[in-house]
């Protein structure tokens, strides 16, 4: 196929070559066979409406039977339409490859269970289906009459130019002949006819182009999954796999911190106790107790080392008290003074409370080394499902997440979380860090 070809038969409506390219055929092919494809979608649901309206054009006003008729053709709609709809839906995405050269892939997806029951169930509840129904319904009433009329202004056209050859074939006194929009008795009748075929001819394959690359383009938009719907439904399974990461991560952190706490530390203290007892029993001038009185101070420090380091991980205030005790703590072991306000309706979900003191900190960190703040503020709000952590200060300003990768970082994790971080840092402050976090209340029990 070529690469300047046209994909679809209405965008070859522009196409210089349009007359001479394959496009006329085929759409005079899509409209030809829209016919016997409409055939089971009106026998199924458009009889009724039919029959509805030949009575009011016939009978008139008849309540009880407008609203029997009514009632019956929603009836089949909402009942046969699932079931007979996306059958008509296949044959459509096989149809389409005559005047649609792009790929084609059916946005339904399989049962979640087996049996007829589950599929049943998927069928009347997939929205796919329900577009498949309202395809059904187009290609039951409107498809096949703007078929119909686009392939018959082929043979009015030649009709219409041969007409004086019609009349001359009549007898004399013979009646007139019918032309679509009127009669002709004599020839001099038929030149208007004559000359409307002879201008509308070139411009049918147009017309029928026009028509074909409608009707495809109305079925792709309800039978097809286009690129936004595929982006969206990407987008939801980026943040689904964006949430299990972060889910998993929480684990390991805290099976981390278990460990650490459990194993490690717990070893650590076992030790210096032991080498505590031993420099208590050695002669306090002796070499040896001079040495462990070294291992002692050593392992007091690493000790206390291992604590900062589970503490980092996850804050046993955090975990035990919540992250109103957390930031207080955060707030007392700060160089600066830090006034904390918290606003809070109970325990939030560990990952939002961890996400949340984590900001904090850091934020208090960098304004220790950065700011030359005199003070600082931690403000918390929640308000229905939404938690706002705000850190103020009254530093020197000029933040600026391309300096370095602290804040960078932290809205990494505040994204990961779903939420977002706005930072205001004029030249001469104050800087003022704001955190909006989705959360929700941790399970009671």
């Amino acid at each position: 196929m070529r690469t300047d070809s046209p994909p679809t038969a209405l965008r070859a409506l522009g196409y210089r070559r349009f007359l001479a390219s394959r496009w006329p055929w085929r759409s005079a092919a899509y409209l030809l066979t829209t016919l016997p494809a409409a055939v089971p979608a009106f026998a199924v649901l458009a009889i009724p409406w039919l029959v509805l309206v030949t009575r009011l054009a016939t009978e008139g006003f008849a309540a009880g039977t407008i609203l029997f008729l009514i009632f019956i053709g929603t009836a089949l709609v909402g009942i046969l339409g699932p079931v007979i709809a996306p059958p008509l839906a296949n044959l459509e995405r096989r149809r389409l490859r005559l005047v649609d050269d792009r790929p084609t892939a059916a946005p339904r997806r399989r049962p979640p269970l087996p049996g007829p029951l589950s599929w049943l169930r998927h069928r009347y509840t997939d929205p796919a289906t329900w577009r498949e129904v309202g395809y059904a319904c187009l290609l039951a009433t409107v498809a096949p009459v703007l078929s119909i009329a686009a392939l018959l202004t082929l043979p009015w056209a030649v009709v219409s130019i041969v007409s004086p050859l019609i009349v001359l074939a009549q007898q004399p006194g013979g009646d007139p002949v019918a032309l679509g929009f009127g009669t002709a008795a004599t020839v001099e009748q038929t030149v208007p006819y004559t000359v409307m075929g002879v201008l509308v001819l070139p411009l049918i394959p147009y017309l029928q182009a026009l028509v074909a690359g409608g009707h495809a383009a109305a079925a792709r938009a309800l039978l097809l999954t286009d690129s936004a719907e595929r982006l969206r439904a990407e987008l939801v399974e980026v943040s689904r796999s964006r949430v299990r990461l972060a889910d998993a991560f929480e684990a390991e952190r805290r099976r981390i911190q278990r460990d650490l706490h459990d194993g490690a530390q717990q070893t650590l203290v076992s030790l210096t106790l032991q080498l505590g007892l031993i420099k208590v029993d050695l002669p306090p001038d002796s070499t040896a107790a001079s040495g462990i009185a070294k291992a002692h101070d050593r392992a007091k420090q690493l000790m206390a080392q291992l604590r900062q380091l589970i503490d980092g991980i996850q804050p046993q205030v955090l975990s035990d008290l919540g992250l109103p005790a957390a930031l207080e703590e955060l707030a007392d072991r700060s160089t600066i003074p830090v006034t904390v306000d918290v606003d809070m309706s109970g325990r939030l979900s560990d990952q939002t409370e961890n996400a949340a003191y984590f900001v904090a900190a850091e934020a208090l960190t960098n304004i220790a080394k950065h700011s030359g703040a005199t003070s600082a503020a931690v403000t918390v709000r929640q308000q229905r499902d939404s938690l706002t952590v705000e850190i103020s200060d009254n530093g020197r300003g000029g933040a600026d997440p391309d300096r370095g990768t602290g804040l960078t970082g932290l809205a990494d994790r505040v994204a990961v979380n779903g939420g977002r971080m706005l930072l205001s840092s004029p030249a001469g402050g104050p800087t003022v860090l704001r955190v909006e976090l989705p959360c929700s209340q941790q399970p009671s029990g």
